[in-house]
């Protein structure tokens, strides 16, 4: 398995635990850069609660910000999604990989016994 620098899965997962973190990094990763105040539209919340969700996923790494003139434009960071979902990727692997030996051993096991009974 590969090791992940702790503080920045750690990070990632902290910033993706709120839905509006993770419907902001959605919409940036189906729809590309896009400005604050459109990011914005979606949430029933003021602009400076908004802005405290960007500032999260910034300093967490999820995406960056670039002003040009009066306008803030995020994109998002596919390197530190790419690292957190190789780790979600491989955690799915070893419970399947664990769920499929359990179906095995169910099945030779209780293939024997139901013979038996019968």
């Amino acid at each position: 398995m590969e090791n992940y620098p702790r503080s920045s899965l750690d990070a990632a997962f902290h910033a993706l635990a709120d839905p509006t973190r993770r419907a902001v990094v959605s919409r940036l990763t189906r729809g590309g850069p896009a400005p604050v105040k459109e990011l914005a539209e979606p949430f029933d919340m003021g602009l400076p609660a908004f802005m405290k969700h960007l500032r999260v996923l910034e300093q967490d790494g999820l995406i960056s910000s670039e002003k040009i003139g009066r306008v803030r434009t995020c994109r998002v960071n596919t390197e530190r999604l790419a690292a957190a979902e190789s780790w979600l990727s491989e955690q799915r692997e070893l419970w399947q990989a664990r769920t499929d030996r359990l179906a095995k051993y169910v099945e030779t096991h209780m293939s024997g016994s139901i013979e038996d009974d019968a």
